[in-house]
């Protein structure tokens, strides 16, 4: 009788599990498809999220200098 090859069945225990989790992130960043952006009709304004600077931002920059 001979003894398993336990290195190499540990390699490729390894190797399959590093294999399958590079799949998984595949298919999960290829399922996340980002919305095509939709343009505004004609003279409508479209509205920004985030961050925006305002009267009240640069009253603050202009206390904050040195």
């Amino acid at each position: 009788m001979s003894k398993p090859n336990v290195p190499n069945s540990r390699r490729k225990f390894l190797m399959s599990i590093g294999v399958g989790g590079a799949a998984t992130a595949v298919a999960v960043v290829a399922a996340v498809a980002p919305e095509p952006e939709v343009p505004a009709p004609n003279g409508a304004k479209t509205t920004k999220s985030g961050y925006q600077v305002s009267e009240h931002i640069n009253k603050y920059y202009r206390t904050t200098r040195v």
